[in-house]
């Protein structure tokens, strides 16, 4: 919807582009003003505002203001707001917080609960089974594999991360059937992390990719977990798709705590968190 205002704005009368340019500086704060604030901070009349409203499509004000409130609070669908050279700091913070937020809201309305399930299940099986359980991913991927190894470690299941493409490569041949690999990648087009994922299948080991609908890891993985989030050089957002992976993680970890049970997790996680405390400086 902004990216439309944005387009439209050289063809709309100049009293409506000043309308369209308050929108876009603080579309939030634009959805809550009532029409008398919004003409005297564009310094134009009432009548002009809802022209501009009516100019880019919408019925009126009313029908506008609507859109936009849910364009900027729901995420739906996706919009990145670009950072301009001229931005402030505090231009800057409310546009990385607003793609990040609306990058998580999106994921959330996409988000396919049947595939996460079948991954949960492979994971506690495979941990039921004493099978292993290891991350893949190179970059900041590969942070993503660290923190999920981290996670899955403090849950008593034994796990590992690597991040490096000639261990990945070597660790997927020594996999077999009832282990699972879970490979985490953004673009889905790293050459070792496909390598390491079609070496892992042949060997009989689930594999579970966290990566873009459409890449060529998506559809070389048993378990498809979908992260779309487009980046480019222009976005000035590279840690977003971390962020997206690291959630993605979080859901998996906490679903397979709760199919293995409380019973035996929290005083395992109560006594290690004890001993990590018992190590630091008073």
């Amino acid at each position: 919807m902004l990216d439309r205002i944005k387009a439209s704005l050289p063809s709309l009368a100049p009293a409506e582009q000043r309308v369209g340019k308050l929108c876009l500086a603080d579309p939030r704060e634009f959805a809550r003003m009532p029409v008398s604030e919004l003409a005297d901070r564009a310094h134009v009349s009432k009548p002009t505002v809802v022209r501009f409203c009516r100019s880019v499509g919408y019925d009126g004000l009313a029908d506008f203001k609507l859109k936009l409130a849910g364009t900027v609070n729901e995420g739906v669908p996706f919009i990145h707001r670009s950072v301009d050279a001229d931005d402030k700091t505090g231009d800057v913070a409310v546009k990385v917080i607003d793609n990040t937020v609306a990058a998580f809201l999106k994921y959330r309305n996409d988000v396919s609960t049947a595939a996460i399930d079948k991954a949960v299940e492979k994971l506690v099986d495979a941990y039921h089974g004493g099978h292993q359980i290891q991350f893949f991913g190179v970059g900041n991927s590969g942070i993503v594999a660290q923190d999920a190894q981290h996670k899955f470690f403090r849950l008593g299941i034994n796990s590992v991360a690597y991040s490096d493409g000639h261990m990945q490569v070597m660790s997927a041949t020594l996999l077999r059937p009832g282990d699972c690999v879970v490979v985490i990648s953004n673009s889905g087009r790293t050459r070792d992390l496909m390598d390491s994922c079609d070496i892992a299948r042949k060997n009989g080991a689930t594999t579970i990719v966290i990566t873009a609908s459409g890449s060529p890891l998506a559809s070389a993985g048993d378990i498809h977990l979908s992260a779309d989030h487009p980046e480019g050089f222009d976005r000035y957002s590279p840690m977003v798709s971390r962020l997206l992976h690291l959630t993605i993680i979080d859901i998996l970890a906490t679903c397979v705590a709760l199919r293995i049970g409380g019973g035996k997790l929290q005083p395992l996680l109560q006594e290690m968190k004890q001993n990590l405390r018992s190590k630091r400086y008073a």
